[in-house]
């Protein structure tokens, strides 16, 4: 008969054995998959047995409700509700106006509440002792860590579940869902956390206890909060890396555009936070091979996201095209073979520099194939630089010809590079406009649903849980 081993792994509660990992073979069984799939039923239990995971469930869902509802409101508001004037109607966007404000609090769960949820499935092993009989089993680290990453998405997916019913009123509104941009903002928050997981895992594994990695944790955050602050408009190396943070490379999806690297950046960073896990939850090392081991992944890493930042492939999938030019437009740029070099004479504080950005750079960068942005400007505000009379001038330079501007209009900027690449403007007759989304509706059964029905079945299912585990 097949020899089985057991092992019982007790939450801090004290719970009774929830795995038994078997070493051979047994009718019923997959070979290849028992093991595994033994790891992630005692993950499960053990991520249902977390009292921040129950927490987590109740606040994400009046949370997201809030979010839905006032934008629902103030979607109704600029669609002119009750008699009242509306906006123009090219300025009405779903994504904009209610999924992007709607899972606004799945950026601050994931910032501030779920880390800890993933804390403590390391933690609490580590202090229990239990995390020495695991090493004792048959399954591998890579398993087991891999296991644990599977049932912290699995609880993200439940915490999902009011982002999602915020999807299925509105569309029961009668409201606009262009799938492309939802699926893709979707991925921005599943990215998003992902990387939460890397680095709270990480800081578990590293840091002596819980509260230890908890703090270390949000010096991350904030850090990434610093590096994005300092390195706005500076352009450079700088830049280019405050583009991965978490904050920014969430931005990018909620403008609804896909782009490779920041994928496979974002990716590769939540996959080094689980390797640096570990590399420390090794027994019998020591510090100092620790820290070695610990430096050889990073700069692995570190190589690895540096190649793959090179990587530009993009694609717009919003509805109303907001990062491209009309097509005949990227058609036109796209015949550009020549280096485009452009040199920003603004501060990073002067608005007309965000505009700058926003309407014309960031779509350059996708159509051209070769485009280089300088910014010239270093201080806050450009009252002290070194040249006051150049600034506010923008010098576009391709091949030995350049010219300057200082208009930040697209029409005048495309215009300028027509003229210096030789191109003649292409006519947009026949291109139709986004024409919004309006709707003047009221977030009917909302409230209930987030405010009451939400929490009381997450409390009955907290009760349930821990009532069966006492």
């Amino acid at each position: 008969m097949a020899a089985w081993r057991r092992f019982s792994l007790r939450s801090r509660s004290g719970a009774a054995p929830v795995a038994a990992v078997p070493s051979g073979p047994r009718a019923g069984y997959h070979p290849a998959l028992r093991p595994f799939g033994w790891l992630l039923l005692k993950e499960f239990r053990e991520l249902a047995a977390s009292r921040a995971f129950w927490l987590l469930l109740l606040i994400i869902g009046p949370l997201a409700g809030h979010g839905f509802i006032t934008a629902v409101e103030t979607y109704a508001e600029a669609s002119g509700i009750h008699g009242g004037p509306a906006a123009l109607a090219q300025g009405l966007s779903p994504l904009d106006g209610i999924f992007v404000p709607s899972f606004g609090a799945y950026d601050l769960a994931a910032t501030l509440l779920f880390p800890f949820v993933a804390i403590r499935l390391i933690s609490a092993e580590k202090s229990s002792g239990a995390w020495k009989l695991m090493l004792q089993s048959p399954a591998s680290m890579p398993s087991m860590l891999l296991a644990k990453g599977v049932a912290l998405l699995g609880g993200w997916m439940i915490a999902w579940i009011p982002g999602l019913l915020a999807v299925a009123l509105w569309k029961l509104y009668s409201g606009s869902v262009y799938f492309p941009e939802l699926g893709n903002l979707l991925l921005g928050h599943l990215l998003r956390v992902i990387l939460a997981c890397g680095v709270a895992v990480a800081a578990a594994a590293v840091a002596g206890n819980a509260a230890s990695a908890a703090i270390a944790t949000l010096g991350f955050t904030v850090g990434t909060w610093a590096l994005e602050f300092v390195a706005a408009g500076r352009g450079g190396l700088l830049e280019k890396i405050a583009s991965y943070t978490p904050t920014s490379a969430l931005r990018i999806f909620e403008q609804g555009e896909f782009r490779l690297n920041t994928v496979l950046v974002t990716l590769l960073l939540g996959v080094a936070g689980f390797t640096i896990a570990a590399v420390w939850l090794q027994p019998r090392r020591t510090v100092f091979r620790q820290a070695s081991a610990t430096l050889a992944v990073v700069l692995t890493f570190a190589a690895a996201i540096a190649a793959i930042s090179f990587l530009h492939p993009s694609w717009d999938l919003s509805e109303n095209r907001r990062n491209s030019f009309p097509p005949a437009d990227e058609a036109a740029l796209a015949r550009i073979r020549e280096p485009l070099r452009i040199t920003v004479n603004l501060a990073p504080e002067d608005p007309r520099l965000l505009d700058l950005d926003q309407e014309i750079l960031s779509k350059l960068v996708r159509v051209v194939p070769h485009v280089e942005i300088d910014y010239a400007g270093r201080s806050r505000t450009g009252l002290f630089e070194g040249s006051q009379e150049h600034y506010g001038e923008i010098w576009y330079r391709l091949g030995a010809r350049q010219v300057m501007s200082h208009s930040t209009t697209p029409e005048i900027v495309l215009e300028t590079i027509y003229n210096l690449a030789g191109i003649a403007p292409p006519s947009h007759a026949g291109e139709i406009p986004y024409q919004g989304h309006p709707l003047a509706a009221e977030p009917a059964g909302a409230a209930w649903i987030f405010y009451l029905l939400w929490p009381l079945v997450v409390m009955i299912g907290g009760w349930i849980q821990f009532h069966e585990r006492s």
